[in-house]
Protein backbone atom coordinates (compact mmCIF):
# COMPACT_ATOMS: atom_id res chain seq x y z
CA UNK A 1 0.00 0.00 0.00
CA UNK A 2 1.25 3.51 -1.18
CA UNK A 3 2.31 5.66 2.30
CA UNK A 4 2.41 9.44 2.56
CA UNK A 5 4.95 11.39 5.02
CA UNK A 6 3.07 13.87 6.97
CA UNK A 7 4.57 16.73 8.93
CA UNK A 8 3.29 17.81 12.37
CA UNK A 9 4.44 20.82 14.25
CA UNK A 10 5.09 19.56 18.02
CA UNK A 11 1.90 20.93 19.35
CA UNK A 12 0.07 18.79 16.75
CA UNK A 13 2.04 15.87 17.14
CA UNK A 14 1.32 15.83 20.91
CA UNK A 15 -2.05 16.22 20.41
CA UNK A 16 -1.96 13.37 18.09
CA UNK A 17 -0.24 11.17 20.71
CA UNK A 18 -2.92 12.27 23.54
CA UNK A 19 -5.73 11.82 21.27
CA UNK A 20 -4.49 8.51 19.80
CA UNK A 21 -3.84 7.33 23.76
CA UNK A 22 -7.20 7.92 24.97
CA UNK A 23 -9.07 6.63 22.02
CA UNK A 24 -6.78 3.24 22.20
CA UNK A 25 -5.53 3.06 19.00
CA UNK A 26 -2.22 4.32 17.26
CA UNK A 27 -1.45 7.45 15.70
CA UNK A 28 -1.53 6.31 11.96
CA UNK A 29 -4.69 4.85 12.73
CA UNK A 30 -6.13 7.84 13.98
CA UNK A 31 -4.81 9.86 10.99
CA UNK A 32 -5.83 7.46 8.57
CA UNK A 33 -9.13 7.01 9.89
CA UNK A 34 -8.87 11.18 10.08
CA UNK A 35 -8.65 11.61 6.10
CA UNK A 36 -10.55 8.82 5.49
CA UNK A 37 -13.37 10.56 6.65
CA UNK A 38 -12.79 13.87 5.07
CA UNK A 39 -12.42 11.87 1.84
CA UNK A 40 -15.91 10.51 2.69
CA UNK A 41 -17.44 13.73 3.41
CA UNK A 42 -15.82 15.22 0.15
CA UNK A 43 -17.46 12.79 -1.94
CA UNK A 44 -20.49 13.40 -0.47
CA UNK A 45 -20.28 16.56 -1.31
CA UNK A 46 -19.33 16.12 -4.57
CA UNK A 47 -21.82 13.75 -4.76
CA UNK A 48 -24.90 15.93 -3.24
CA UNK A 49 -24.24 19.27 -5.89
CA UNK A 50 -23.79 17.15 -8.32
CA UNK A 51 -27.71 15.86 -7.79
CA UNK A 52 -28.55 19.32 -7.30
CA UNK A 53 -27.10 20.94 -10.48
CA UNK A 54 -29.06 17.79 -12.12
CA UNK A 55 -32.48 18.53 -10.47
CA UNK A 56 -32.32 22.25 -10.67
CA UNK A 57 -31.43 21.75 -14.66
CA UNK A 58 -34.49 19.39 -14.94
CA UNK A 59 -36.83 21.50 -13.04
CA UNK A 60 -34.93 25.12 -14.45
CA UNK A 61 -38.32 26.39 -16.27
CA UNK A 62 -39.94 25.88 -13.14
CA UNK A 63 -37.68 27.95 -10.76
CA UNK A 64 -37.88 30.62 -13.35
CA UNK A 65 -41.67 30.58 -13.44
CA UNK A 66 -41.67 30.43 -9.79
CA UNK A 67 -39.38 32.94 -9.09
CA UNK A 68 -39.11 35.23 -12.41
CA UNK A 69 -37.55 37.99 -10.00
CA UNK A 70 -34.30 35.83 -9.75
CA UNK A 71 -33.97 34.80 -13.46
CA UNK A 72 -30.46 36.61 -15.29
CA UNK A 73 -31.61 38.97 -18.26
CA UNK A 74 -31.52 37.58 -21.03
CA UNK A 75 -28.85 38.18 -23.67
CA UNK A 76 -28.85 42.11 -24.83
CA UNK A 77 -31.47 42.90 -22.68
CA UNK A 78 -30.21 45.49 -19.42
CA UNK A 79 -29.43 44.37 -16.24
Amino acid sequence: MPALNVEFSDRELEDLRRMAKERGTSMKALVREAAAADIARHRALQEGAAEFSRFFAAHAAEFAAAFPDDEPPAKGEAA
